[in-house]
């Protein structure tokens, strides 16, 4: 049962804006250590920022919240499974959100894909209920 559909598309020019006129400000705001972390790794920093940045707003869009409604920026965080595929770890009244819209004796699921081509940064967001009792949905 899909809970809810979020896609957001940043410039990442946008991005590199704030992160030169804002720095650390900018960074310690919307982005987790480690997704900071993720981005210092990486040659283009503002892409892997921006990636992030679209997946929380389509995050957002997906819990039905927005970023200005009770969900902050802090409380979803883009991280990487082992094999490299992103994922959402949700905390605090993001968490929350998600477990309001998850039906009882289901368990929710979070798709994200990001993809970027300069200078366009793009993410989709699916939040499904499963039940965990059904073979293959967990």
């Amino acid at each position: 049962m899909i809970l809810g559909v979020g896609s957001d598309i940043t410039d990442i020019r946008r991005i590199e804006r704030s992160l030169e006129r804002f720095g650390d400000r900018f960074r310690d705001r919307v982005f987790t250590p480690a997704e900071q972390a993720k981005a210092a790794s990486r040659r283009r920093s503002a892409g892997t920022f921006a990636k992030r940045f679209a997946a929380k707003e389509a995050c957002a869009k997906a819990l039905g919240a927005g970023i200005w409604r009770g969900v902050t920026w802090q409380e979803m965080e883009v991280v990487n499974l082992p094999g490299g595929q992103p994922a959402l770890k949700l905390a605090g009244a993001a968490a929350e959100r998600l477990q309001a819209l998850t039906p009882p004796g289901l368990e929710p699921r979070i798709h994200v894909t990001l993809t970027d081509d300069y200078p366009w940064a793009q993410a989709f967001v699916i939040i499904e209920a499963l039940d965990p009792a059904r073979p293959g949905a967990a």
